[in-house]
């Protein structure tokens, strides 16, 4: 098989495509041939720098998301079967700990994440554990798929279970035409709230109108808190959903809460060092979660919706072959994209490697 392998840290250069031997499964394993697996910055674009927070041992192999088709399983493999057009999740559990036995598996500490210290699916073949391997139904193609399930498992556990968002409160979602923002519109919709889309640019801010938003504010030319007051008729909002990290946002995103507000914040891609104005913290008993990943009932509920169509993906901005994976790399650091960057390792079958 090939994969993009990556033995230093530093620039998009350092991922090189190898040939390498195809993978066996052990009892419990599942191969899957990857159709397509998401570029992301902060999970991709970082970790190949070297900057992410989490150690990853080298060498190594991206990519956090992989959806595809099962080409093999172990003896003792009872979930899925060779044909059967599947999903892999990142987080792989080690359902051991006590968080993991309770079933908080977010929240596990002793297992690991694809993509990031352990081979991910930037590669034509992907081997995991058949605990984190979901079937996709058959109205879905690969790519949304893969978008879907990047994200709305993150946005349900984000707003269900750590925000605790209840049928009729407002909520604030930053970066909302996203993949993670767009997720929590439509998740916070389905929970019955009424929801302000915040994004960078006009254009963007409607995008959050499309996947269903009520309001809408351009934080780059509008005063985000100001914004939030007005049409709030100055009360603010009981949740904010935060996803970007950057010290310039972060301010407005914290004034819009409500007194009592709780703001969940998953992803930092703008930088993730932020002012914080600690007597507007205890003063309006303002609460901050940290929420990433999911739980098993989050991936589940996804996949019933996914099933029901009920829920639609992230914009697609385009789908690369495997070997363009720097210049995908170059597009998202330079924030030349607009909606989600896909990888296929099928679409070119004669490109070189060493």
């Amino acid at each position: 098989m090939k994969a993009l392998v990556i033995r230093e840290f530093g620039g998009p250069e350092v991922m090189r495509l190898e040939e390498l031997p195809d993978l066996v499964p052990g009892p419990s394993d599942v191969v899957v041939a990857v159709h397509s697996v998401s570029v992301n910055y902060t999970l991709d674009v970082m970790v190949r720098s070297g900057r992410y927070a989490r150690g990853t041992p080298l060498p190594h192999v991206l990519g956090v998301d992989p959806s595809g088709v099962v080409i093999a399983v172990g003896s003792e493999v009872d979930r899925v079967a060779p044909g059967d057009r599947v999903n892999v999740q990142a987080g792989i559990r080690c359902e051991t700990c006590d968080f993991c036995a309770a079933g908080r598996q977010s929240e596990c500490t002793g297992g690991s994440s694809l993509g990031v210290n352990r081979w991910g699916g930037y590669a034509e073949q992907v081997m995991v554990p058949q605990q984190v391997v979901y079937h996709i139904p058959d109205s879905l193609g690969f790519a949304e798929a893969t978008v879907i399930t990047r994200h709305f498992p993150t946005a349900r556990h984000m707003l269900y279970k750590r925000a605790e968002l209840q049928s009729g409160e407002w909520i604030l979602v930053m970066g909302a035409a996203g993949g993670l923002g767009s997720s929590s519109i439509q998740v916070a919709k389905q929970m019955g709230a009424t929801v302000i889309a915040a994004a960078g640019t006009d254009e963007r801010v409607q995008t959050g109108f499309d996947f269903g938003a009520d309001f809408g504010i351009n934080y780059r030319t509008q005063d985000l808190a100001k914004e939030v007051g007005r049409i709030t008729d100055g009360r603010g909002v009981e949740v904010v959903a935060e996803n970007i990290g950057d010290p310039d946002l972060w301010p407005g995103a914290f004034n819009s809460l409500a007194a009592r507000g709780r703001l969940v914040t998953a992803g930092a891609h703008g930088g993730g060092t932020v002012p914080l104005d600690i007597t507007r913290l205890y003063l309006r008993r303002i609460k901050i979660f940290g929420s990433p990943g999911c739980d098993t009932s989050d991936i589940e509920w996804t996949m019933e919706q996914a099933h029901a169509g009920t829920i639609r993906p992230a914009k697609i901005d385009r789908i690369m072959p495997l070997h363009e994976a720097d210049e995908a790399h170059g597009l998202m650091e330079r924030r030349e994209t607009s909606g989600k960057l896909l990888l296929n390792p099928l679409l070119s079958a004669d490109y070189p490697t060493i």
